[in-house]
């Protein structure tokens, strides 16, 4: 073995401590990357595959109703490759054993055949049986939630008519892969399913015979999704369509991508902290390294040693701490992710999970690592190289000393001697001591930008259900419905108070952006979905003009006071210049508002409502549930604290999930840091604190030496990582910020204590496995050290 490597393999024994402080802050960043993104890819290769297999659509519509020659007119646009006209229809379902009400959507395929489009994945059974009005297939979350399998039956309310069903399989659909009601934003498999049902029967039982009312279009290769969508539009206007629309605003497939886009961001700049934090570490490391061996060093090169090899050494040294770390971070990155996918599984339902952990994940992992440790050791390398052999030899010059400000003032008569050691070390090695604050600091700022979600999660959670959604059951129509059906509503057993909106479908354009939503009119001073300002306080609807929430506004480049051009998507489909007069302020979603019936005027339409919001007593809410859905115009009946559950366990299990598995890195990492500084102020000093030993100071007085410059520089660290980690955690906040929901950037005190608790204890952890090792010092062998 050559003696580079045998000094080598000893370096990294003697300061075994530091290197493994440094591998476990480089294994947290390789973690979270592989862990980001090897869970991207899995859900994005999987979405994929489904996708091409099963012949997902490109472009979708809704209408009222067209008759069936009209589908081949959309099979003749220019860049259609295959349509699947079809019918579908919101249904009531009832489940033996379950007491909540079941919404339901039933779609048709071919009788006997699997569509064109949009093809089902069969987990179990077969499709109906042509002929056969009776028979559904049940989309698998559904069919999981109450235990149904093939040959069960339940009973189905289709159109007003009450309907026995039976099951003649489960399937899986690449339009469903995110299955969600309308209006939802969480699954909730219990309340919620899809049902597929020959075309013959669901048209019979719906009024559509002759007729569809959806239309899924896939695209040939090279085909202009816009140029398509506008013919469709226009092939479809005279039938009630609301606007056809590409993937980006299907459901399922939207929220698929918004998951995928948070999971990128997560998986590029936290990393990226990390290994920065990494970088820094190293460099001092290595600085102090190379001090102490400036004569080894010398030595080395005067016996014939180039640069070249010199360097290599040192940066070798540098690379194998990477590679530890990074063996390490790939091992629990890998756990992580198959951990992560097995709960996005329970979301996210492909046939088949696309789960890997690829080479170019690995070597990106490691090629990260190392460059992160290159980079950070190269510095003090480079330094040591331009020393000549015969200058390096020599000991280092005396530092020079002269009175600073603690000998000029009266404190350096009202300190002890020991604590005097201390602040005149740390003020005259100013760099060195910044340096050591500003990586206890960087620490410190991980592990609050690793809680503050927790509190944010809660706050949001708070804001939507506390002070926006106020109501206890949500009812939405089949149809507009005159506004007297509210006086009927309030008239039923357990209703305290009734609040109706109108919503209609809109393209919201200011120049070339555009986003599709829904326009929702309310009551001018909302009470059960009240309407927020930036301080969170109820705001009252103007009379005419358009409100709109905040991120949406961002979004489009708007401001008070601008005009959007509203195309509306149902009824007369009027174009339409409307003013900006108010922001909204509220954690979910993206839509607009307009008062009531100055929504109504611009529809030109009577005072038509869409649904109802519902302020219940709990004690007669089953009574509630009876009749509301025997009225006939009910399509479906949401449950709010239901909702609310659902997005809190799917918050608990995904988001906050990860950021669990990030505060405990980031608590890692901070023990590392602040061990590491310990460590490397004892290797340091260790002979200046034998000679005070030898000189008749105390264990006690010696030791404080050390404990009290490491209380001062975490003192000092502190504030520094507060400032960092509200950075750190404003960043992170903007780049999640999404259309499905926003957290707060909310900061509470007990944010603040808990990471400077966790530096404490750090700080407390390092300096007792620091004093064990002052207390074997062997003041004889140190006395030795030059």
């Amino acid at each position: 073995m050559r003696a580079l490597s045998i000094k080598l393999w000893r370096d990294l024994w003697l300061q075994k401590g530091q290197a493994a402080a440094i591998a476990a802050v480089i294994g947290a960043g390789v973690m979270i990357l592989v862990l980001g993104a090897t869970s991207l890819a899995a859900v994005r290769d999987s979405q994929q595959r489904f996708y091409q297999d099963y012949h997902f659509a490109d472009v979708f519509v809704d209408l009222k109703r067209a008759p069936d020659h009209v589908a081949e007119r959309l099979r003749a646009i220019t860049g259609v490759q295959q349509v699947e006209a079809r019918v579908q229809a919101p249904v009531r379902l009832e489940v033996e054993g379950f007491d909540d009400p079941v919404r339901g959507l039933l779609v048709s395929i071919p009788d006997g055949r699997q569509p064109l489009v949009n093809r089902l994945h069969l987990r179990e059974g077969s499709l109906p049986e042509p002929g056969r009005a009776d028979q559904v297939l049940l989309n698998e979350p559904f069919a999981e939630a109450h235990g149904l399998r093939a040959g069960d039956r339940l009973k189905a309310i289709i159109n007003g008519r009450l309907e026995t069903l039976s099951v003649s399989g489960i399937a899986l659909s690449p339009e469903f892969i995110y299955q969600v009601g309308p209006a939802d934003i969480l699954p909730d498999y219990e309340r919620f399913g899809v049902l597929w049902m020959n075309r013959r029967a669901l048209a019979r039982a719906y009024d559509m015979d002759g007729a569809f009312n959806h239309v899924g279009l896939t695209l040939q290769a090279g085909a202009q999704p816009q140029a398509v969508i506008g013919a469709v539009d226009a092939a479809l206007a005279r039938y009630g369509g609301i606007g056809a629309h590409d993937r980006d605003d299907q459901t399922s497939h939207f929220f698929v991508t918004e998951n995928q886009q948070r999971m990128g961001v997560l998986a590029t700049v936290l990393p990226v902290i990390f290994l920065g934090v990494a970088a820094f570490l190293i460099n001092v490391l290595m600085g102090r390294i190379i001090r102490t061996q400036r004569q080894q060093i010398a030595v080395l090169k005067a016996f014939g040693y180039g640069n070249a090899e010199v360097a290599g050494h040192y940066l070798a040294y540098a690379g194998l701490i990477a590679l530890l770390g990074s063996a390490f971070g790939i091992a629990l990155g890998a756990w992580a992710a198959g951990w992560l996918a097995g709960i996005y599984a329970e979301y996210f339902r492909f046939p088949t999970w696309q789960f890997r952990l690829e080479p170019r994940v690995l070597a990106l992992g490691i090629g990260v690592a190392a460059g992160a440790a290159l980079i950070g050791a190269w510095r003090a390398v480079a330094r040591a190289l331009a020393e000549q052999p015969a200058e390096a030899m020599r000991p280092p010059m005396p530092e020079s000393f002269r009175r600073g400000w603690l000998e000029r003032s009266h404190l350096d008569r009202l300190i002890d001697q020991p604590t005097r050691i201390i602040l005149r070390n740390l003020g005259r090695h100013r760099f060195k001591a910044s340096m050591s604050a500003l990586g206890i600091g960087l620490s410190c700022g991980l592990v609050l930008l690793g809680s503050y979600q927790f509190g944010s999660v809660n706050h949001m959670m708070d804001i939507q259900y506390g002070k926006v959604l106020l109501m206890d059951v949500h009812a939405s129509f089949t149809d507009p419905t005159p506004a007297r059906a509210v006086a009927e509503l309030n008239a039923l057993p357990g209703v305290v108070l009734v609040e109706a909106y109108r919503a209609v479908p809109v393209r919201l354009r200011v120049g070339s952006r555009e986003h599709r939503t829904s326009l929702r009119g309310l009551e001018p001073t909302p009470r059960l979905n009240q309407l927020l300002d930036a301080a969170y306080r109820p705001q009252t609807l103007p009379d005419d003009g358009l409100a709109m929430t905040r991120w949406l506004a961002e979004d489009l480049g708007l401001r008070p006071g601008d005009l959007v051009e509203i195309e509306v998507m149902e009824g007369h489909r009027r174009v339409l210049d409307v003013p900006l007069v108010q922001l909204v302020d509220e954690p979910f979603g993206a839509g607009a508002y307009m008062e009531r019936r100055a929504l109504n005027r611009l529809l030109r339409e009577g005072p038509a409502i869409s649904g109802v919001w519902l302020l219940t007593d709990r004690a007669l809410e089953a009574e509630l549930f009876d009749r509301l859905w025997e009225h006939p115009r009910v399509a479906s009946i949401g449950l709010i604290a239901q909702a609310e559950q659902n997005i809190r366990d799917y918050l608990n299990e995904t988001f906050l999930g990860f950021m669990g598995i990030l505060l405990l890195l980031a608590a890692t990492v901070a023990f590392a840091v602040v061990y590491n500084n310990a460590r490397i102020a004892f290797a340091e000093r260790e002979r200046e604190l034998a000679s005070l030993r030898v000189l008749g100071y105390t264990r006690a007085e010696v030791a404080w030496i050390l404990i009290g410059e490491m209380v001062v520089l975490v003192a000092l660290a502190i504030p520094i990582g507060w400032l960092v980690g509200t950075g750190l955690a404003w960043a992170a906040n903007r780049a999640m910020a999404s259309e499905m929901f926003r957290l707060p950037f909310v900061l509470s005190p007990g944010i603040y204590a808990f990471s400077a608790l966790a530096v404490i204890v750090a700080a407390a952890a390092s300096v007792w496995l620091i004093g064990r090792r002052l207390n074997r010092l062997d003041m004889v062998s140190a006395l030795k050290t030059e």
